[in-house]
């Protein structure tokens, strides 16, 4: 077995003597699991899920997971994976955020919906208890987002998405706590996990983006069952001139993990972001500036002659469908989301479908919507999402307002009622209100749940 001190070690040591989590990041981490379990409600009415769950249908494999959404189980590893799916189709979970100006906020994971999904998936097969998940969720999170920091930022800017590549290694870490590995199995389990993952930019705007989580989920799960039987791996995959950080990851900044794992937790410092909008994380506070405006101003469309949005290409670039052709590509469309709060002052779920792009007041507003590229902008970094919403009036008047930050980010953060609405607005498309209430008051209480299985039931149809 590795002896050298690794980046390896670093993750093997915190998994195996993780720290009781303070009332603090528990707290906090169930905010998140009420976040993603809604979102994987939410995303179970896609055309997406319904195309991925026939085919693991398909497989006939042996039901002992749950299918959030849906009146069936199967497998856990196709049960992960059909749910990380479902967590991120609509892409309104969390954001992982920077703690560094050299790291690139809002593009480094969405941490919730990997972990999330191996979680739920390994739990309900194993019958852990809630405090028991919550742990693994806890454990899982963290190293997720202690590696993406670590990682070089290359890994983002060459094309990897990393919800796709280092979600899955919060997924095995997860998997790993509840199906109780060893030093060596975990070993292999990490060694798995870093072959399998994969997720690259180019699919962003289809139905593979969101796969990408779901396969994170799968493969964190599938690494952590096969290392359980003996299959075998490098024991220090991480590390060195072939391994994972390397390889994939172009480098690592060793100082950003070592002893930083669980010191803070990712939860607490910087913490994630919960999304209010069902797109691009990095549109949402040029999207609650303009809101800001329309609304303080009582602006009607009618008002409004240009909505110019000067940016840097952290933003500019992967926001990058001008004329969106479908709801999946609006999604990573600055004109679409900043059209639909001139619109309608929102941009839901609701407001994300094909039939609203195509209406004949959309595809109006969509050209008064301009992207600029602001060098002035470039120059300030990419340790915020920053951006100036300039809104020109038919009077000639000009509104203009910078814009760094959202609602849900750790600056703005949300009220529990805030948290609800959303978590109703996702769940309602399954569930009725009723039912919908009961859940998210199951999932606040969810350390007193002797078991896991308690929870899934109230996730089916």
């Amino acid at each position: 077995m590795a002896t050298s001190f690794s980046i390896t070690s670093e993750a093997v040591n915190f998994l195996l003597k993780q720290e009781p989590p303070s009332l603090e990041v528990r707290k906090k981490a169930t905010e998140h699991v009420i976040d993603g379990v809604g979102l994987m409600l939410a995303g179970s009415r896609t055309e997406a899920v319904k195309k991925l769950v026939d085919f693991v249908a398909g497989k006939k494999s042996a039901g002992v997971s749950t299918l959030v959404g849906f009146s069936q189980k199967t497998h856990a590893s196709e049960a992960a994976l059909v749910n990380g799916t479902s967590g991120h189709v609509d892409d309104y979970d969390d954001t992982q955020l920077s703690t560094s100006l050299d790291r690139i906020y809002g593009l480094l994971t969405h941490p919730t919906t990997p972990v999330l999904a191996a979680a739920l998936a390994v739990g309900e097969m194993a019958g852990c208890s809630g405090a028991a998940f919550l742990d693994a969720f806890i454990a899982g999170f963290e190293v997720e987002c202690k590696l993406a920091e670590a990682v070089n930022p290359e890994h983002y800017r060459r094309g990897f998405h990393s919800t796709g590549t280092i979600g899955a290694f919060g997924a095995c870490a997860a998997s790993s706590k509840l199906l109780g590995l060893d030093e060596k199995e975990l070993r292999f389990a990490l060694g798995i996990t870093s072959s399998l993952s994969s997720g690259i930019r180019a699919n962003f705007g289809t139905m593979t983006k969101p796969l990408h989580a779901g396969k994170a989920a799968y493969n964190g799960v599938i690494a952590c069952m096969l290392a359980k039987s003996g299959f075998t791996a490098d024991l220090n995959a991480l590390d060195g001139r072939w391994g994972f950080l390397e390889i994939l990851g172009h480098g690592v900044d060793p100082e950003k993990i070592f002893g930083k794992l669980g010191n803070p937790h990712s939860l607490i410092n910087p913490g994630a972001s919960i999304k209010m909008y069902p797109c691009g994380s990095l549109g949402q506070p040029s999207m609650d500036t303009l809101l800001e405006i329309v609304s303080e101003e009582d602006l009607k469309p009618e008002h409004v002659r240009e909505i110019r949005l000067r940016a840097g290409p952290n933003i500019l670039e992967p926001l990058r469908y001008t004329q969106p052709a479908d709801e999946l590509q609006a999604k990573f469309s600055l004109q679409f989301g900043l059209a639909s709060i001139l619109l309608k002052r929102r941009a839901g779920l609701r407001e994300y479908t094909l039939d609203f792009l195509n209406s004949a007041e959309m595809q109006q507003a969509l050209k008064k919507v301009k992207t600029v590229h602001d060098p002035q902008i470039t120059r300030m970094g990419t340790d915020k999402m920053r951006s100036i919403v300039e809104v020109e009036l038919n009077n000639g008047q000009v509104i203009s307002r910078t814009a760094d930050t959202a609602r849900g980010t750790p600056e703005k953060p949300l009220r529990e009622t805030d948290l609800h609405e959303k978590f109703k607005e996702c769940a309602t498309f399954v569930l009725d209100e009723e039912r919908v209430d009961l859940l998210f008051k199951t999932i606040q209480r969810i350390e007193e749940i002797s078991d896991i299985r308690q929870l899934t039931s109230e996730l089916m149809r």
